[in-house]
């Protein structure tokens, strides 16, 4: 699948459901539940412990049209290890231009952190098609339209402290998605690994925002 392939498949998808576990056995789970739910694009991060095995096991569980990505990469090892286990797309918290072009080598989606304009500027410069807008709470929809004066051309994924109805307000304000952590899917209910209730949240946030 191709960057842009994966790109389109995010905006269909609307929604990233974004899982820190304490396990990565609670990360698997968590992952397939919310696929039952009718989410279409998970991510999966690098603060879970056996990240690494988690997204090989949640690639294999899942079904292929699911999106998978790698999120919270803040090394080239981590990089490697999300492109060796079949990410789909790769996540950055912030800004490293160094792994940004390592990313961008990989040929997969590479969505680096930003925030600042010079941090949106940089990242558009090296290449990227699409950014994260993190933490996206801080800022607000005020600040995203006023990164699009002067940068017409950002495309953004706003992710942190965004639930269903912000989440609604940042799709129609020109957000390709957005990424969604323990507002789609609460953190209680992963360490409990109570699927049926994850099942359930995250079909109210998908129904709030369709």
């Amino acid at each position: 699948m191709t960057s842009a392939e994966t790109l389109l498949k995010l905006r269909d998808a609307r929604v990233t459901a974004v899982l820190r576990a304490d396990s990565a056995e609670a990360a698997v789970g968590a992952s397939v539940a919310l696929a039952e739910a009718g989410v279409r694009a998970v991510e999966l991060t690098f603060t879970t412990p056996g990240a690494a095995g988690a997204l090989r096991e949640a690639r294999d569980r899942l079904p292929a049209e699911i999106v998978l990505g790698a999120g919270t990469i803040r090394t080239s090892r981590e990089l490697q290890a999300a492109v060796e286990a079949g990410a789909d797309f790769l996540v950055t918290p912030h800004l490293d231009r160094g792994l940004l072009s390592e990313m961008l080598a990989t040929g997969l989606l590479a969505l680096p952190g930003t925030f600042t304009p010079s941090e949106v500027a940089a990242a558009l410069s090296a290449g990227a098609e699409v950014v994260k807008l993190f933490p996206a709470s801080t800022g607000g929809i005020r600040h995203f339209k006023a990164l699009r004066g002067p940068f017409p051309e950002l495309q953004a994924i706003p992710t942190g402290g965004i639930d269903a109805a912000a989440a609604v307000e940042w799709l129609a304000a020109g957000a390709v998605a957005v990424g969604a952590g323990s507002e789609l899917c609460p953190s209680a209910l992963v360490r409990t690994c109570d699927w049926d209730a994850v099942r359930a949240a995250a079909a109210r946030f998908l129904a709030e925002v369709d």
